[in-house]
């Protein structure tokens, strides 16, 4: 699924540690994320809509992703 988690991190000047801090995950999982090797849950993908305040639909984009 490609999304702007790494773009809004950036805007933000946090390093994948300080935004997995904020929203409670490791570094390995903010760079998962962020290099499509994982998608996260629903919550997580809440919290990083809540900490950038954006929507989730800002953030990830569903179309033409895969639906596991």
């Amino acid at each position: 699924m490609n999304n702007k988690v790494k773009e809004l991190r950036e805007q933000y000047g946090l390093t994948q540690a300080q935004l997995g801090e904020k929203v409670n995950v490791s570094r390995q999982a903010i760079n998962a994320i962020e290099t499509g090797k994982f998608d996260p849950s629903i919550w997580l993908a809440y919290d990083l809509a809540c900490f950038f305040n954006i929507t989730i639909e800002d953030i990830f984009d569903f179309k033409g992703s895969e639906r596991k």
